[in-house]
């Protein structure tokens, strides 16, 4: 899964949560950017790239989303 996929399913599951979904590509260094899911947030690296399973259980803990319900 790249950055762009994650960023949809995160739009989806926020919206079938009733939570808020907001990228901030300024919050971040080079094409790294702050995602924000209701009052949590993690990081997310360039959208084009591909999340490697360890750094994706990571962002899931940070925004407080079990890794079996996404």
């Amino acid at each position: 899964m790249n950055g762009h996929e994650f960023f949809k399913k995160i739009k989806k599951y926020g919206k079938a949560n009733n939570l808020t979904v907001d990228f901030v590509a300024h919050e971040g260094k080079g094409s790294h950017g702050t995602l924000y899911l209701g009052g949590k947030r993690t990081i997310l690296k360039d959208r084009n790239k591909e999340i490697g399973s360890g750094l994706l259980r990571s962002m899931l803990a940070d925004l407080g989303i079990d890794p079996k319900k996404f």
